[in-house]
């Protein structure tokens, strides 16, 4: 899918044992790259990261981005030529208990990781991962353009949208031609609602769903009609790695904003989707357990997605029932698997399965 561009390439991945960043850098292994990993420790027990024995599999340095020292000594070890900035505090309820880490890790995690790009004189392309939720949400039935408003009512939210501001001005001041550094491919992606295997985040629907079925529990929910923009995992991580492929091809036409989210018809309320987890995982039930003056949490959102589909040729794959199915598949498969199981063949057997996919619904496009 990516014409063989990051074979050989030495790629950073800030976040990578989180979730999305530990398929990010699953994938990036499996295209040739040699990946260079630098996060936390895994936010959760159990985490794909360590499902997967990627700490065997790349080079994977535990950091804080909040550490500006340590991040450069990194980036001057290892001379990335790729980078894709995953780290995050990724979550709204926590971000509301310790907004001030939100901030510093979101916002100030960004500053350094963009100040590492800048002193870096072989890092030709950033993709720097914010999420939907950097836009002012006024709940909208439609999408939001790159061009709208950014702004949020929580600290998480606002945190997304001051982390695209900083994002903007060093790609405007240092990372283009003419500016006071030198041409980089830098570009922001925003992306909807994630899921899949190998989610274990905590006040996330899926992985609440997942640990009450595995424990023939009752499945609790705080906001059954909350509207979300729901893709798997892999959708918008195909995006990245399409826009970092051509970041560093043509740097100027790329560069920017770009929004990754599913079709209109994949935008079920929360109800909807845990009926549909609830039935392919064979038995379940859930419960409503919403509390009257409850934290926000925004309850319409959605992204439109042109632009990445008239000048990327990318647009969602899968259809929400594919989606859950290959879910429900992954943690079926590690539940059964109680020995210990290695989920890094069924990652790749999906990144595969989702590749077919890709291929043959894009070649309808190009008709």
């Amino acid at each position: 899918m990516f014409n063989d561009v990051y074979r050989g390439k030495k790629v950073l991945v800030t976040g990578h044992t989180g979730f999305k960043g530990s398929w990010l850098a699953l994938w990036l292994r499996e295209l040739g790259a040699e990946v260079v990993g630098y996060a936390l420790a895994p936010p959760s027990v159990p985490s794909n990261f360590e499902a997967c024995r990627l700490k065997e599999k790349i080079v994977s340095i535990e950091g804080d981005v909040r550490d500006l020292d340590h991040l450069l000594e990194v980036f001057r070890k290892y001379e990335p030529e790729y980078v894709f900035h995953l780290a995050a505090q990724a979550l709204v309820r926590p971000s509301y208990q310790d907004p001030k880490r939100t901030f510093d890790t979101n916002i100030g995690g960004t500053v350094n990781v963009m100040e590492a790009v800048r002193l870096t004189p072989k890092v030709r392309v950033v993709v720097n991962v914010t999420s939907d939720k950097c836009y002012e949400n006024r709940e909208w039935l439609w999408g939001y353009r790159e061009n709208d408003p950014l702004g949020g009512h929580d600290p998480y939210s606002a945190s997304k949208g001051g982390a695209e501001i900083v994002f903007s001005a060093y790609q405007r001041s240092f990372f283009r031609k003419g500016s006071a550094g030198r041409e980089i491919g830098a570009a922001s992606a925003r992306a909807g609602n994630v899921v899949g295997g190998g989610d274990w985040g905590t006040d996330r629907l899926i992985p609440d769903c997942i640990r009450a079925l595995s424990a023939a529990a009752v499945i609790d929910i705080r906001n059954p009609l909350a509207i979300r923009p729901w893709q798997h995992v892999l959708e918008p991580l195909s995006g990245y790695l399409l826009l970092g492929a051509r970041l560093g091809e043509d740097p100027e036409a790329f560069s920017g904003a770009w929004n990754f989210g599913p079709a209109g018809d994949d935008q079920l309320n929360v109800k909807e989707v845990v009926d549909r987890v609830v039935k392919l995982w064979g038995k379940g039930s859930w419960r409503d357990v919403s509390v009257p003056g409850a934290l926000h949490e925004a309850r319409t959102l959605a992204l439109c997605c042109d632009k990445a589909l008239a000048q990327l040729r990318w647009q969602s794959t899968l259809s929400i029932e594919e989606t859950l199915a290959m879910l429900v598949s992954w943690y079926r498969d590690y539940y059964e698997n109680r020995q210990g199981p290695d989920m890094y063949d069924k990652c790749c057997a999906q990144i595969e399965k989702y590749v077919a996919f890709a291929k043959e619904r894009r070649m309808r496009l190009s008709l």
